[in-house]
């Protein structure tokens, strides 16, 4: 259920509509527009009296909500969402609206050295978010499965170094503390976009949440799950679309370009893609990253090494940095095309 309050109507009316969502057993959120303030009443269904709502002073009209993700959704939040990432010991960066974001990294943080000169590297050819893998899902239990602790603690200090916010995997609920300590934004990865214990978790923080679609999942599928980080509290949330499985064999998995479009039209979140794992060969990104921009994606995540024939993970589908540095400049030309711009 949404309650539209009326045009500049006083603190006191909003606040008397909250009070009375939270007497009915039901949690409130607001939703500030430019012009209106918008209430969403989430709980049970049958919990909420939407004819007692409707007779409160400032309230101009209650609307249900029809989506299953009432949070997510378009009709509880109009606008496009901006996210913050960083602003502590790094500069802010925004995405969403006219906000472009270039995120970029190794695949996985093998050693310091590594992870410094890819940083440079990316930094120079236009990235603003630093990643790197310091927990690795891997398909097979022997493959180099990250360095934990120790990759945070490198990634925190070059991200600030640098004045690059961090982004980071995080693949389990005892991990959150932890990783929460080191981080600017939680990745959650595909495999577990339905681990609805872990989307609590991350829900209960402060920092962003970049939301990878499932191998498998539907764009109603992955907004359900953006949902369960948004019903904790936590409206800093940022789809990726990172390609699904289909029957096609030629490349690692399919971009869903119609994904875009598709959960732009139904959810205000910000969207980005993530065109490396999509592809899972380097010589196909740069015509899917551009895809994803035209589509209508707030941004990129490109994995990133200076010599990849030694990465220890996905080295195949990783850029070399002056490849990098050049589609940035197609991307800044298509964002700039689409009203969108990514930061100098």
């Amino acid at each position: 259920m949404i309650i539209v309050m009326a045009a500049n109507v006083p603190q006191a009316s909003v606040d008397r509509v909250v009070s009375e969502i939270e007497r009915m057993g039901c949690k409130a959120h607001l939703s500030r527009g430019t012009f209106r303030t918008v209430i969403g009443a989430i709980g049970e269904e049958g919990a909420i009296d939407q004819h007692r709502l409707t007779t409160l002073d400032g309230v101009e009209k209650v609307v249900p909500i029809m989506t299953p993700y009432k949070l997510a959704s378009r009709e509880f939040h109009e606008e496009d969402s901006v996210v913050q990432i960083g602003g502590r010991s790094t500069p802010r960066q925004l995405v969403g609206g006219k906000h472009a974001l270039s995120i970029a990294g190794p695949c996985t943080i093998e050693n310091r050295e590594m992870l410094w000169r890819i940083a440079r590297h990316v930094k120079e050819g236009g990235a603003t978010v630093l990643r790197g893998g310091a927990f690795k899902p891997r398909t097979s239990p022997y493959s180099f499965q990250g360095l934990g602790e120790q990759a945070l603690q490198w990634l925190r200090e070059c991200g600030d170094e640098l004045g690059m916010p961090i982004c980071t995997e995080v693949m389990d609920t005892r991990q959150v503390e932890l990783v929460n300590q080191y981080t600017d934004m939680f990745q959650i990865g595909a495999r577990n976009m339905q681990n609805f214990d872990l989307l609590r978790e991350v829900g209960k923080t402060d920092k962003p949440v970049l939301l990878k679609r499932g191998l498998a999942a539907t764009v109603k599928d992955w907004l359900l799950s953006a949902e369960y980080v948004l019903s904790q509290g936590n409206r800093a949330v940022i789809l990726c679309e990172r390609g699904i499985k289909t029957f096609e064999d030629s490349i690692r998995f399919t971009m869903d370009i119609t994904s875009i479009p598709v959960a732009r039209k139904l959810s205000h979140l910000p969207i980005i893609v993530d065109p490396s794992h999509a592809a899972g060969r380097r010589d196909y990104v740069g015509a899917l990253a551009c895809a994803g921009m035209a589509a209508g994606a707030h941004g990129t995540m490109i994995e990133v090494h200076y010599c990849p024939a030694e990465a220890q993970c996905d080295g195949p589908q990783a850029l070399l940095p002056e490849t990098f540095a050049s589609l940035m400049t197609q991307l800044r030309l298509i964002a700039k095309l689409y009203g969108r711009e990514f930061p100098n």
